[in-house]
This record gives C-alpha cells, sequence and structure tokens, in this order.
C-alpha cells in the first residue's frame, strides 16, 4: 500500500500542475525560477519516496535474472544521462528544460524532448534485470508516463506558443532521436555545442555506478553484475 500511494502522489505531482491554468497561476504568483526549483525540489522528494516504498514493498519475482539483463542499463544509461544534463540545461521551449529561453538549444537537434527520453530510457532499461512486481509498476509506469509525455508536452508548447512559431522551432527536431539529423533538417554543426554537456554526463554516469546509486538508492549495480557473472 505504501509503494501504490508513493505512486499514485508522484504521478498526480506531475500531472495536476500540467493543468495550463493551475500552471499558470503558479508561475504568476512564485516566478518560474522559483516555481522550477519548488517543483523539482517535490519531484525529487516523492521520487526518493517512491524508490524507497519501492524497497520497502514485498518481492514477488515475475521472471529469474539472468547475466544479459544486466548489461542492458550498463549500455543505456550512459545515453540517458547524456540527454538528462543537455536537456536541463539548455533552454527549450518546446519541452522540459531549467533554462527559458526563446529558441531550444541544440541538443533539440537529437530530440525535441531530451528529458522524456532520459526518464524513457532509464525506465525501460531497468525492467529487465529487475524482475520483480513492484519493480516492473514502477519502471513500467515511468515508461508510460514518459511516451504519454511526448503527446502532451507537444500539445501544450503548440497551445503556448501558437501554430506558427511552434512549427517554425520544432522544424529542426523530431520526436524520435536523431531522425532530424539523418533527414537533414538538423544541423549537425550544432552538435559540437553538445561535447560539454556529454563530458557531465559521463562523468556523473561515472560516479554513479561507481558510488551514486549505491549511495542515494542502495543497491550496488557493479556488486550485481559481478554476481551474476
Amino acid at each position: 500500500m505504501e509503494f501504490l500511494t508513493a505512486l499514485a502522489a508522484f504521478l498526480a505531482a506531475h500531472l495536476i500542475p500540467a493543468s495550463p491554468g493551475l500552471r499558470a497561476r503558479l508561475i504568476a504568483a512564485m516566478g518560474r525560477k522559483a516555481y522550477l526549483a519548488a517543483y523539482s525540489a517535490l519531484s525529487l522528494v516523492l521520487l526518493g519516496w517512491l524508490v524507497a516504498a519501492a524497497q520497502r514493498a514485498e518481492t514477488v519475482w515475475l521472471w529469474e535474472p539472468a547475466p544479459w539483463q544486466w548489461h542492458v542499463p550498463f549500455v543505456a544509461m550512459p545515453f540517458a544521462a547524456f540527454l538528462l544534463v543537455a536537456g536541463l540545461a539548455q533552454p527549450n521551449p518546446l519541452s522540459i528544460s531549467l533554462r527559458s529561453g526563446p529558441e531550444p538549444g541544440p541538443v533539440a537537434a537529437v530530440t525535441r524532448h531530451p528529458v522524456l527520453w532520459a526518464f524513457l530510457v532509464w525506465a525501460a532499461s531497468h525492467i529487465p534485470p529487475n524482475g520483480t512486481l513492484v519493480a516492473l509498476l514502477l519502471f513500467g509506469t515511468m515508461a508510460a508516463f514518459s511516451l504519454a509525455g511526448f503527446v502532451l508536452l507537444d500539445v501544450k508548447a503548440r497551445r503556448r506558443l501558437g501554430a506558427e512559431r511552434w512549427h517554425a522551432l520544432s522544424a529542426g527536431t523530431s520526436v524520435v532521436p536523431f531522425a532530424a539529423l539523418v533527414s537533414g533538417r538538423a544541423d549537425r554543426r550544432s552538435l559540437r555545442a553538445l561535447v560539454l554537456p556529454a563530458l557531465a554526463a559521463a562523468a556523473l554516469y561515472v560516479w554513479f555506478v561507481v558510488q551514486g546509486h549505491a549511495l542515494l538508492i542502495g543497491p550496488d549495480p557493479l556488486a550485481g553484475l559481478a554476481a551474476m557473472r
């Protein structure tokens, strides 16, 4: 029950403020930076509660762990870390970002929803090595939530910016990663500006694998990988 309550609270905290009227009133009352800071803090607190509640929940195995399953997040998470760091650090009026600006940053050439893709990759890659009912509910819900966000954020951005402005800003982007680059709609030269976010994401990933995951979440991914050999 604690896990289901934490999951419901986390989803409610992200669905209720998504209402355009409520979000606009909160930003008007608090200011954009204060609103984003408070919203980010609340999200982190609820996410921490959700993870802790998942660890305390009863273990019901749905499939037996296999060595290949543990390699999935190790391969996928560097890309997720890059999208998260670059997506939050660069302005993006088309999607989620901690910075405001009239034009999308260079990461939009990769995808116009980098933060959502980061959460989707994180959630989906953690399903194979965690074969319990609670893990499937947790990561499956997060993955579905991220997928729904692609549509919802496009609708919100189009409404906020206007159809003409939205089409102009999104012309060089794509929902599917790298699709705009492959089709030639995005400028490949803009990728040079992503070197610094990529380095920062690499450092974050290494720290999280070596220490951060065990420190903040509990399980040691390196120990788990070694045990599965």
